[in-house]
């Protein structure tokens, strides 16, 4: 089998040294240099992350902190702080290990193969889109910003998760229609407008941002 793993660091040498080590050794890598890049590489469902915590803007206690719900790998913490106040913060938002800088290249390997020995619990496999305070959960069909869930109804989420997926790809209300409802379905497409119309409304008041933005003259699409 072979194991993703999710190095986020700001230290371009430190990336370089862990991708070069984790390819040889047969693992999948998967690189981010700041935590915004981290909550996208989530999305790919790694096996174990390595999580630096000093990082301008959105440090690793912020990223762990905000993924740990939805995430259900090892989380081994690298960083030069060696504090037990700063061991404690970061178990305490969910981390799993914590690796002091500087390492041992060979000892982190090992932890990190043993991490994942470990990790042989039932664990649940769940789609998640991390899109600025939106959280995404495909797999529950659930979508919470900054902790507090949004309610949505059954075609209001089914049209999230329909533009979500594909962000940036513009559907017709008549597509979103027949994907959604069926061509054989009694009614007619501007239902599709009411929807949105809803779903904007649910956003904004929770995030300030409508997220599904209207290509005039064409259709809608996913921004974020």
């Amino acid at each position: 089998m072979t194991f993703k793993i999710l190095v986020v660091d700001d230290e371009s040498d430190i990336i370089n040294l862990l991708k070069d080590y984790f390819e040889f050794n047969g693992y999948q890598v998967l690189l981010a240099a700041n935590g915004q890049q981290a909550l996208k590489q989530v999305e790919k469902q790694p096996d174990i992350i390595l999580l630096d915590i000093n990082m301008p803007d959105f440090n690793g206690l912020q990223v762990c902190a905000q993924i740990r719900n939805f995430v259900f790998c090892p989380i081994l913490f690298l960083t030069a702080k060696v504090e037990d106040a700063d061991k404690i913060n970061g178990f305490r938002v969910g981390g799993d290990d914590y690796i002091v800088k500087p390492f041992s290249i060979d000892e982190l390997g090992a932890r990190v193969a043993a991490h994942l020995r470990r990790d042989q619990r039932q664990r649940i496999t769940s789609k998640t889109k991390f899109t600025g305070d939106l959280v995404i959960d495909y797999t529950s069909r659930t979508v919470s910003c900054r902790n507090v869930p949004i309610q949505f109804a059954k075609k209001e989420f089914d049209i999230i998760e329909l533009l979500s997926i594909n962000s940036g790809q513009v559907f017709d209300k008549e597509r979103v229609y027949e994907k959604l409802w069926g061509w054989d379905s009694e009614g007619d497409s501007s239902v599709v407008a009411e929807h949105i119309r809803r779903i904007r409304a649910k956003l904004s008041a929770a995030s300030g941002k409508a997220y599904i933005e209207t290509v005039w003259g064409v259709g809608y699409k996913w921004v974020g």
